[in-house]
């Protein structure tokens, strides 16, 4: 059975005053609360229809209702109106990113401002290696038979590796290697490089060869073979602020997840570009989080998606606001990765 409009009215009222209040919705609240036009024997009435369908319920210790997970999915997917974020939080985002001096900084500065603005646990994947192309390679002497291969990538991820060279190499031989490396590489995504790798060492001179197929293992270790991505959390004390009714009553299984970073990547590294995706509640294959919501989306330069970031909290959540405050510290990061 569809829901009419004034059923839905009902339900946005009642899903807005429990994310704001904590406490179970009564009907006599409602018409208080909402010119909704209509007595609050209607309004039982709508309640009851929701409640049969499977949109609220009602909590063994209230007279109350709260919305269950489907109908925040209705709401989020038909109600909820996304918040535009207030010149002043804008301002804030700014001002908290522009002052970030490098990658590692970037990437704490904003799963701390989401924690902060959103008031959940905020989780941020550092750009993935998969998605990078090669910005330069450096190679630094320490000696005659050892060099510091350093690897940056465009989204400003930087890998160090040192390599034990067979022989002796000549500074010369080295400037020439560098050379080499950075022509043959430079601009290429880090997925594409073996076969360039395979080629450098087939192509170089008879006296560089030694020293480029020993340089060439590493440069596949660096470029191809580190697949671990990294992440970082913040806010996770955040949890701790609901209601009894959240999580089902425990953290446990929540706190669990935290702890699992392929969990955690699977949740918010799997955004697509310009899309903000909301799980809620059973809507999550991980078990332990069946009674948690997660906003994510991508981040990126331009229309490239090299990470992705999100908040994670229970489903009594602001979904407009939580909404909004993801998909605009996406789109700033993504400024700030372009700019550098």
């Amino acid at each position: 059975m569809g829901l009419d409009d004034r059923k839905l009215a009902v339900l946005r009222a009642i899903v807005e005053d429990y994310v704001a209040t904590q406490e179970p919705v009564g009907s006599k609240t409602l018409v208080e609360r909402h010119q909704l036009g209509v007595s609050p024997a209607t309004v039982r009435n709508d309640m009851a229809v929701l409640e049969e369908e499977g949109y609220i319920r009602q909590p063994h210790t209230s007279a109350g209702r709260v919305p269950t997970d489907r109908g925040y999915r209705l709401f989020v997917d038909r109600l909820s109106r996304v918040k535009p974020l207030s010149p002043a939080e804008r301002r804030a985002i700014e001002r908290f990113l522009v002052g970030a001096v490098d990658l590692d900084d970037v990437v704490h500065r904003t799963v701390r401002l989401l924690a902060q603005l959103t008031r959940q646990v905020a989780v941020v994947q550092y750009p993935s290696l998969a998605r990078s192309s090669v910005r330069h390679l450096e190679l630094v002497p320490i000696s005659t038979t050892r060099l510091m291969l350093v690897m940056i990538a465009d989204t400003g991820r930087v890998e160090q590796r040192l390599v034990e060279l067979p022989t002796p190499v000549p500074a010369d031989d080295v400037t020439d290697l560098r050379r080499l490396v950075n022509e043959k590489l430079v601009g290429s995504r880090l997925s594409d490089t073996p076969p360039l790798v395979q080629a450098l060492v087939e192509e170089s001179a008879p006296h560089l060869r030694g020293a480029m197929t020993t340089l060439s293992t590493v440069l596949l270790e660096t470029l191809v073979e580190r697949t671990e991505e990294r992440l970082a959390l913040a806010g996770t004390a955040n949890l701790t602020r609901g209601g009894l009714l959240d999580f089902q009553g425990s953290l446990r299984p929540i706190l669990e997840a935290l702890e699992e970073e392929v969990v955690l990547l699977k949740l918010i590294g799997e955004a697509e570009p310009s899309t903000t995706r909301v799980l809620i509640g059973d809507e999550n294959e991980v078990d332990n989080l069946r009674a948690a919501s997660v906003v994510s989306t991508g981040y990126g330069p331009g229309s490239t998606i090299v990470g992705g970031l999100g908040v994670l909290g229970p489903t009594r959540m602001d979904y407009p606001g939580t909404i909004a405050t993801v998909r605009a510290v996406a789109r700033y990061v993504g400024e700030l990765l372009a700019q550098n």
